[in-house]
């Protein structure tokens, strides 16, 4: 046996992520926002890609719908080919800047769905209006502040500020940085605590109540003795803060509604975040149907999706026109990337309209009945009914959203784990019982609180088998407080502090 390079031939089937696949991928988890992102980019870099406009569509592009029906009369294909889509392009591309000066400065709207040429500059307008806690800050110490040491310490200490409104304990580095006398930096700090709204650069939160107190004369010792015990009031302990504040109950029962009427966190009203619009990408609908009775009819948000032609004619004119082959190759890259993008686009809405369509026939008796209805379900069975992978599903629930009688709701909502019925029943959903739990707890009186142990025993004989780790997991999840934190809140809220107080 000799040993030495050698040419063998030979045949294996391998799975390789092309670059198409990639791109069919990453459109299948993008959100709306997203999505209308990325294809304003490739409408910016592909010459070949062309946008239809939504009022030039008329009749021709027929919404697509599902109707949700028992799976012996399951509906066919109802998402039009997007390819049917594809032709009277006519100087489309030419032609859309032209009308914007032929710069190519044109901004384009995709999935907005009839919000108007001049609803972007709207909406910048309402997000520059909204004031920054700095810059609010900001403005009244250029007001108030005259001397320039005073503004320097000033500044430094808003770069310290926190959203919430507090400065924390990096305030004596300030001293040291800037060498100034401590004396000095107090001062400074004293006056940056009158600005407005009261209570901002306080370091606790007893010293922001105090602050907001001070503002409406309302800062005596009985109320400061109330500020240094704020622990106690936390533990409900109000003997304890009769004896610190040596007041009566009724007084008591006046000092604690007014810190209650306070703002714990005077920085965050100026912390104005844009309202993120969610638009739905499926619509669920019940209608009568003449043969089928009442079924749900499942509809894509055919205003959400993007509106993208691949131009024949000017591929043909470009191709007509091409005299060297480094175009001829750009033009037919271009022409096979604007053609996988209106496939990966159509296949994208199939595979949303193909999982919204499972789930809603899932999940229907929660579309009747309410959060009681809720099956328990996994990706697996979807991917299982839908022939698509588990991974496919996830993709596609993440950031979608549903529109349906009973309010919006992201796909991945309707995904929940299971929880053992007694006696051979159907599992019951993990969210069916955390609402069961909530509405127990809701209905307590404030002189019976159920306890954990408690739930368990109801639940179980409403044939739910259920451990006590779980509920006060569940409770804990839902930011219930315990039993006797809530003994002590719906008494204090069912009886007046002062009839309370006096019946210690």
């Amino acid at each position: 046996m000799t040993l030495g390079p050698r040419l063998h031939l030979g045949q294996r089937q391998t799975l390789v992520m092309t670059p198409q696949l990639q791109q069919a991928i990453k459109l299948l988890q993008l959100s709306q926002l997203e999505l209308a992102g990325y294809v304003e980019r490739e409408l910016e870099a592909n010459p070949l890609l062309s946008e239809s406009p939504r009022e030039d569509d008329g009749p021709a592009v027929e919404p697509s719908v599902e109707k949700v029906t028992p799976r012996e009369s399951d509906a066919a294909d109802t998402l039009a080919d997007g390819a049917a889509a594809l032709g009277d392009a006519d100087d489309r591309w030419s032609g859309e800047y032209a009308d914007h000066g032929g710069d190519g400065s044109s901004v384009r709207m995709t999935g907005m769905g009839g919000l108007g040429e001049d609803a972007p500059d709207a909406m910048a307008r309402i997000a520059d209006s909204d004031t920054s806690l700095q810059r609010h800050v900001l403005a009244q110490i250029s007001a108030e502040m005259v001397d320039p040491v005073d503004r320097m310490i000033a500044v430094s200490l808003v770069e310290l500020l926190e959203p919430s409104g507090y400065i924390g304990s990096e305030g004596g580095n300030v001293v040291t940085s800037l060498g100034v006398e401590p004396s000095r930096f107090e001062a400074v700090l004293a006056r940056l605590r009158q600005l407005d709204p009261p209570g901002l650069f306080s370091r606790t939160l007893a010293e922001c109540l105090a602050a907001q107190l001070a503002d409406i004369n309302r800062l005596d010792p009985a109320m400061q003795a109330l500020l240094d015990n704020l622990d106690l009031l936390a533990r409900r302990d109000l003997s304890g803060l009769l004896r610190r504040c040596g007041i009566d109950a009724e007084d008591l029962a006046a000092m604690i509604a007014e810190i209650r009427a306070l703002d714990p966190k005077p920085g965050l009203r100026f912390d104005h975040e844009p309202v993120r619009t969610v638009i739905p990408d499926v619509h669920l609908r019940r209608v009568r149907h003449a043969e089928l009775g009442e079924v749900w009819e499942v509809e894509l948000n055919t205003d959400a999706l993007p509106r993208v032609l691949a131009d024949r004619r000017y591929y043909a004119t470009l191709s007509r026109d091409a005299r060297t082959k480094e175009t001829r190759e750009f033009i037919a890259e271009r022409w096979q990337t604007a053609n996988w993008l209106v496939k990966a686009l159509d296949q994208r809405a199939n595979t949303i309209l193909k999982v919204a369509r499972e789930i809603a026939l899932q999940q229907e008796g929660f579309f009747r009945h309410g959060v009681s209805a809720l099956r328990p379900l996994v990706l697996r069975d979807v991917a299982i009914a839908t022939g698509l992978h588990e991974s496919t599903v996830s993709r596609v629930t993440s950031n979608k959203f549903i529109a349906t009688p009973r309010g919006l709701f992201e796909l991945k909502y309707f995904f929940t784990s299971s929880v053992s019925a007694a006696s051979g029943a159907p599992a019951v959903s993990a969210e069916a019982v955390r609402s069961r739990m909530r509405r127990m707890i809701d209905a307590e009186r404030p002189d019976a609180t159920l306890s954990d142990d408690r739930l368990v025993e109801l639940l179980r004989d409403e044939g739910i088998e259920i451990a006590r780790r779980t509920v006060a997991k569940y409770r804990e999840a839902m930011r219930i407080p315990s039993s006797v934190q809530r003994r002590r809140e719906k008494s204090l809220s069912g009886m007046g502090m002062a009839a309370q107080v006096a019946a210690l």
